[in-house]
Formats: C-alpha cells, sequence, structure tokens
C-alpha cells in the first residue's frame, strides 16, 4: 500500500542519521555546564535563537490540525486557530514579555519566581510547583506531539503506528539527551531550511492546481459542503462535521480563542531563548524573525487543504460510501474507541487477512481494488477524517524523492517542537527540583546525568499518554482550554499587580491545576468553553484571594524586581519611588509597548492570511487585507521598532541561584 520508493527511505534515513551525528559533535560542548546544557552559555546569537523559536511553534501534530480545519473552512480556519496554531501570545514577547524575563538573569521560569517573590520558604515551594505544573504541561504537549505522530507515520510506512512512532522519539531523544540546548538549535537551523523549502514547494503545487477562485469554490462547496470556502472573513454559523460541532458558530469562537490567548500572551515570556538571549533589542529581534518564519505554514496548509480538495474529490465521489464502510468496521469490531480507531484501520492496510474476509471484500466492494489507499480517510464518525488530509496528500500527490523531502520536513516539525519541550521541561527538573531541593551541592557531572535520566522519563510518559488520546484536536483543547488557562491567573497577575505573591500564585497555580485534571480524569468531554470558564476562574479565585489573605513580598525585593523588569501595570507604591530621568524613560517604554501590541497582533494576523489568499488565488480579498497589514507594519515601525534600535542595551542582573 505504501508508495514511499527507495529514494525517498534513503533521504529520510539520511537525515535521521545527520540530526543523530550532529548531537554527538556538540555533546561534549554542551556538559560543560548547566548554563551551556540548556541555554547555550547565554551566547547564541538572535538569529539562530530566531530559527529555534519558529521550529518550536512549526509542530507536525499542530500541522495536521490546522490543515484539517482549513481544510473544511479555507482560509476562515485561522481564527479558529487563534485558540493557539495562529501563535498570537508571539506579538506579546515581541513587542515586551520577552525582555522582561531576559532581565531577570535567571535560567528557568520556576526560578524566576524566586527573583520577583524573594527566598522565602512559600516562593520556594511555588518553584517547585511551578516546575511540575511546566513538566505536566510539556508531557501533554509530547502527548500531543506523538498522538499526531502516530496518525502520520501509520500512512508511510508498513508497521504499527505505535512502533514507527517510538523508533523517532528514541532517536531524537537520543540526541537531545546528548547535545542539550547547543543540538536543538543546530538540528532547528537545519530542520527550519528544509521546512522553509517545503513550504514553497506545496504552496505552489497547490497554485498551480487552482483554476480560479469560482472554479475553488464550486469543488469545495462539493467536497465539505461549504459554499463559503474561499472567504477570509469569519461567518455567525458555518457547518462542520461530526466531531467538530462546537466551531459552527464561528464569529464567538474566534472572539473567545482571542481573549483567551490574550490573556495568556499577557503573562508569556518565560522560555529558554530568551532567558538566554543577550540583550532586550535581541529579544525583539528573533520574536520578529519567529513570525516571518512561521508565516510559511499557512501557504504549506493553505496548500495541502486544497490538495486535499481535489484528492477526496477525485477518489471518494459517492460520500456515503465512506459512512457505510465506517459502519461496516464498527460492525465486525464493535468494541474499537476512537483512540484505536487509526491503529486498527492501518492494521486493516496493511495486514488484511488477519481480518475477517467478510470485512475486506466489503471494502473492497465499496473502494474497489484501490481499498488500501482510500481506507485511511475513513474516520470514526463515517466521515472524511479531516486530520488525515496532510500525509494522504502527501503519500498520493507527490511525486518521488520530493516525497522524502517532505516526509522529512515533517519529520524535521515534530522533532524541533518535541526537542525544544524536552529541553526546558529537563531544565525545571534538574534546575528547580533536583539541585534546589536534593542535592544542591552536586558536581557538573551528577547534574547532566540527572538531565539524562530526566529526559528519558518525561519522553516516555509523554509516548504514553500519546498513545491512549482519542484525537489531536482533543487533547489540543484539553491544554489550551484547561491545563494551561488553569495557570493564566499566576503568570499574568505576578508581571501586573504589585500585590501578587507567591501565596497568590501558589493558591491560584493549585486550584487551576486541580481543575484541569478533574476536567481531564473525570469530564474529558466537556466543552472548552467550559473547561476555560472553570479553570481560569478557580485560578484567579485563588491567586488574588491568597494574595490579599497574607503579607506582600517584601519590599526590597519588589523594589529590585521592579527597577530591573519596568513592567507596567498596578505598580504605584513601586512606581512612586522612582523619579527623574529613569521614571520618564520608563514611562515612554510602557506607553510605546502598550500602543504596539495591537498593532503587532493586526501585523501578525494578516501576514498569515496574505500569502494562503495568494495560493488559492483570491486576489480581490489579497489586495482587500494588505492595506490592514501595512498599517499593523506601520504602528510597528513607529511605537516599536524605532524604540527597539534607539535603546541603550539593559545588562542583565546575576542569576538568582
Amino acid at each position: 500500500m505504501h508508495s514511499l520508493t527507495t529514494l525517498d527511505y534513503a533521504i529520510i534515513l539520511g537525515y535521521l542519521g545527520l540530526s543523530l551525528v550532529l548531537g554527538l559533535i556538540m555533546s561534549r560542548r554542551a556538559s560543560s555546564s548547566l548554563d551551556h546544557y540548556f541555554l547555550g552559555g547565554r551566547t547564541v546569537p538572535w538569529y539562530l535563537l530566531g530559527v529555534m523559536g519558529m521550529a518550536n511553534w512549526f509542530d507536525l501534530t499542530g500541522t495536521m490540525i490546522i490543515t484539517s480545519f482549513l481544510y473544511l473552512l479555507g482560509p476562515r480556519g485561522l481564527f479558529i486557530e487563534f485558540r493557539g496554531g495562529a501563535v498570537l501570545v508571539l506579538a506579546f514577547m515581541l513587542v515586551y514579555t520577552g525582555k522582561w524575563h531576559r532581565r531577570s538573569g535567571c535560567m528557568t521560569g520556576a526560578e524566576w519566581g524566586i527573583y520577583r517573590f524573594g527566598n522565602n520558604p512559600v516562593a520556594r515551594a511555588m518553584r517547585v510547583f511551578g516546575a511540575v505544573m511546566t513538566i505536566i504541561t510539556a508531557i501533554m504537549m509530547l502527548a500531543y506531539l506523538v498522538r499526531g505522530a502516530n496518525l502520520f507515520l501509520g500512512m508511510f510506512f508498513p508497521f504499527p503506528p505505535m512502533y514507527t512512532t517510538l523508533a523517532l522519539v528514541t532517536l531524537t531523544t537520543a540526541y537531545t539527551v546528548s547535545a542539550g540546548f547547543y543540538g536543538v538549535v543546530l538540528t532547528d537551523l537545519i530542520q527550519g531550511l528544509i521546512i522553509m523549502v517545503t513550504c514553497v514547494i506545496i504552496g505552489l503545487m497547490a497554485w498551480h492546481q487552482v483554476p480560479d477562485v469560482g472554479g475553488l469554490t464550486a469543488l469545495a462547496t462539493r467536497v465539505t459542503g461549504n459554499p463559503d470556502w474561499v472567504n477570509s472573513l469569519p461567518a455567525w454559523r458555518t457547518p462542520m462535521p461530526p466531531g467538530y460541532e462546537e466551531y459552527s458558530l464561528l464569529i464567538l469562537m474566534a472572539g473567545f480563542y482571542l481573549l483567551r490567548n490574550s490573556l495568556g500572551g499577557l503573562g508569556t515570556g518565560a522560555e529558554a531563548r530568551y532567558f538566554g538571549a543577550r540583550s532586550d533589542r535581541d529579544c525583539g529581534l528573533q520574536s520578529l524573525q519567529q513570525a516571518i518564519l512561521i508565516s510559511f505554514r499557512w501557504p504549506l496548509m493553505m496548500g495541502f487543504a486544497v490538495l486535499g480538495l481535489h484528492f477526496v474529490s477525485a477518489n471518494y465521489s459517492d460520500l456515503s460510501v465512506v459512512k457505510t464502510a465506517a459502519d461496516a468496521i464498527h460492525q465486525c469490531y464493535p468494541q474499537v474507541t476512537a483512540a484505536g480507531w487509526h491503529d486498527l484501520t492501518s492494521d486493516l492496510i496493511n495486514r488484511p487477512a488477519a481480518h475477517p474476509a467478510a470485512l475486506i471484500q466489503t471494502l473492497q466492494s465499496l473502494f474497489g481494488a484501490q481499498w488500501q489507499y482510500k481506507l485511511p480517510l475513513v474516520g470514526v464518525h463515517g466521515t472524511i477524517n479531516p486530520e488525515q488530509i496532510l500525509p494522504a496528500v502527501l503519500l498520493n500527490m507527490v511525486p518521488s524523492g520530493l516525497k522524502g523531502l517532505i516526509v522529512v520536513a515533517m519529520f524535521a516539525a515534530m522533532m524541533s517542537c518535541k526537542n525544544g519541550l524536552v529541553n526546558g521541561a529537563c531544565a525545571y527538573f534538574v534546575k528547580d527540583i533536583y539541585q534546589a531541593f536534593f542535592r544542591p551541592q552536586a558536581a557538573n557531572r551528577e547534574l547532566i546525568a540527572a538531565s539524562y535520566v530526566s529526559t528519558l522519563g518525561i519522553v516516555l510518559l509523554g509516548f504514553y499518554f500519546g498513545v491512549y488520546t482519542a484525537n489531536i484536536n482533543g487533547i489540543w483543547g484539553f491544554i489550551i482550554m484547561s491545563l494551561t488557562a488553569g495557570q493564566l491567573a499566576p503568570g499574568l497577575l505576578r508581571l501586573y499587580w504589585w500585590r501578587c505573591n507567591a501565596w497568590g500564585c501558589v493558591g491560584g497555580s493549585v486550584l487551576g491545576a486541580v481543575a484541569a485534571l478533574v476536567i481531564f480524569f473525570f469530564f474529558r468531554d466537556l466543552s472548552e468553553k467550559w473547561q476555560f470558564g472553570i479553570a481560569t476562574s478557580l485560578s484567579f479565585l485563588g491567586t488574588i484571594g491568597a494574595s490579599l489573605l497574607t503579607a506582600p513580598t517584601p519590599m526590597p525585593v519588589l523594589q529590585n524586581f521592579y527597577r530591573t523588569t519596568r513592567p507596567f501595570g498596578w505598580w504605584k507604591p513601586l512606581h512612586d519611588q522612582v523619579q527623574g530621568a529613569e521614571r520618564a524613560a520608563m514611562d515612554r517604554e510602557n506607553r510605546n509597548d502598550m500602543i504596539s501590541v495591537p498593532f503587532a497582533l493586526v501585523w501578525q494576523v494578516t501576514l498569515f492570511l496574505l500569502p494562503m489568499q495568494l495560493v488559492i488565488k483570491a486576489y480581490s480579498a489579497f489586495w482587500c487585507t494588505l492595506p490592514i497589514f501595512l498599517t499593523g507594519m506601520a504602528g510597528m515601525y513607529w511605537f516599536w521598532w524605532r524604540p527597539l534600535m534607539r535603546a541603550q542595551p539593559v545588562p542583565a542582573p546575576a542569576p538568582v541561584g
């Protein structure tokens, strides 16, 4: 069934071998100290950090799920991805939250808590809890990535998807363990170049497949039932297939996701690439580069969506047979779950003799001699599975050789995101738990060994949860709307409210975490809106309540934080202590930063939308979007770029330990 050729396999194996060799080459330099292992010695240039940031956002699983929404909705799928895939939080990191965290001189976000609240028992407890929540979030993100890889790899290799995914995860973990931050940056550079080339190729292939915007509209209406597929503006209501009904109120969902990610963006920036940046200017420049590079992802995904329309139209002329095929499988295997559906269909394709002959005959009668090529897109609900559009197009519509290169690009997307996550989570465990509380006098060799062990543990747990997840959309919804939403209040208020203290962050984090875990284990089917509302409300309640019921952070600690970070918000007692030129410079910087954020958001959203409009030849929509993009860019230039280029370097304080 699989159509990869010897050339394709040679390209894939060559890339994987090169990645492993690079990791081994960098292992000696990475192991010289924790600072080198986790932050590259704080000497990595901003443009390499920018490539790393792009690669971390450009994951395989996210690319598949966003492609599925673009396949269903056209360019308007961008607005559903306000929940995370459009990386709206990047606008906040670009303008100011990245530089705020760099000024601390810390290595991790949990260590940053000591800098913000002082070295006291409560702050240390918060540091541990923050590290634990970050590790849990990384494990769930790994589960999300593993699930996507499982769906992807099952289309290309004649082995059980679980084992193929395990082999890839094992290989990537090997060089992450050995090379640390250096290996992540170096491989991300190579992977980023491969990804960029792939984006251009797929975008051009799709553009050539579009006769005109009217022809594409007719095709999309026939395949998806959506007559407004080429429109870029969100509608109040749009048709969605089973399993995606909650997104039918598109404008309301887009507004809801915009609110959620604006709140999330206000508390971002505690990431290795910002802690490891050399200056405030480098923080801004690497974020700008991240946004520009990640914009290439959107014509790639739109290209796959357009090619997916053509593939489904050519191979599933009667979509009712998809429902009949799914019913036949359910009748033969009534115990199959949504999580096990893909493994079952992959086994039917690769080992038909191991299954009832009557079922195989039914599938052959429905789909013909090519049934093994058509079965992967049959979803558990009896509709075309949009999450499989990307691998189906790649498998069936891309020529040999180029196919191997694009599979490598998809591998690269998965590996880059996974490696950054693992390296960051490992840093929290070693620095904020193992060294801080168990072995404060541990030598460098012991700490590096602890890094190796913790990396393996995090990866194994992520793999376990990923294999038993029903679908990639569901786990992403839980991560964004429940798990991380439960940590929004302490992440936000610690930056903008002087009265927020360590007890408040502990209270908000604990309540938010408990809410998220209860939802995960007992109310998995709860809608995203309710998940977000419950977890976020409890998080704010715990943070504000515990802060007001306990003593404020000692004033000397607050003064050090305020004068080095220079935040805006509810900081009047600290702001009043700053006078003269220092106060004027701080006010001017804060004012420009606040004005810049809306311009950055407009610029970023239209930056992603414009190339998709070109791919589908919606030229009139392109010319309407372009002035909005230029307005956002002009505002960014005036209020962000000019002050950034004039700013004097702000040295980071010594690490807090």
